[in-house]
Formats: structure tokens, sequence, C-alpha cells
């Protein structure tokens, strides 16, 4: 599996962006989806991830009620929308897919993940 983020940018602290990820070589449709960032200096954390049916979501305590994460497996397409973004979230968000051991299943560790994207930078400016 093949995956390619994008859809970060710069954008003022209270805006929104919406970051995607699109899967090639294998259909995501039996797989977590989860998005991770980094921001400088700092360890990669957990964002958000969803089940491979998207019937379950587990979002991060700092993101919770201003990031939504959705999939469209039709599509091999997995999305973050961010609304209300603060500068804290500044940092290069990968997306990452993880093979599912239920129809539940959501991973937040990152090294339950097997596959990742190449990161794309979120620039929020205060």
């Amino acid at each position: 599996v093949q995956l390619q983020a994008s859809g970060g940018g710069l954008v003022q602290a209270g805006g929104s962006l919406r970051l995607s990820c699109a899967a090639s070589g294998r259909a995501l449709s039996t797989y977590c989806m989860g998005w991770f960032r980094q921001a400088p200096g700092k360890e990669r954390e957990f964002v958000a991830a969803i089940s491979w049916r998207g019937a379950s979501r587990r979002y991060a305590d700092s993101v919770k009620g201003r990031f939504t994460i959705s999939r469209d497996n039709a599509n091999n397409m997995s999305y973050l929308q961010m609304n209300s973004l603060k500068p804290e979230d500044t940092a290069v968000y990968y997306c990452a897919a993880a093979v599912a051991s239920s129809v539940h299943y959501t991973a937040v560790r990152a090294s339950e993940y097997d596959y990742w994207g190449q990161g794309t930078l979120v620039t929020v400016s205060s």
C-alpha cells in the first residue's frame, strides 16, 4: 500500500483545512486509517483514527470537537477535516494504514500502523 497525503498549507488561527490521503496498490477497505502529526522538536503524536467501515473513530483530546476523520473506501481515500485551527496544530501531518483485526479496530499507537504516507505540512499563524 502506498499512501500520499496532501492538503496542507498556511492558514490563520481559527481557519480550516482538509487533508486528504490517497492510497494505491491495495484496497483500503480492510485497513484502519489514522492521522499522526509531528511538530518541530517533538515526538510524532496520534491525531485520529477510523475503523475500516467507519463505524468507530478515535481522537486525541487536543483535537476533539475540532477535527473530523472520514474515509471513502470506494475511492481509496481518507480525510482529516480540521476546523478552528490553533498555532499549536502546526506540524507535519502523516496518514497511515493498519491491518484491521476487527471491524471496530482503531489503532492509536504508531507502532500498530503498517504503512505511512510522506507527510504534509500544516502551518497555523497566530
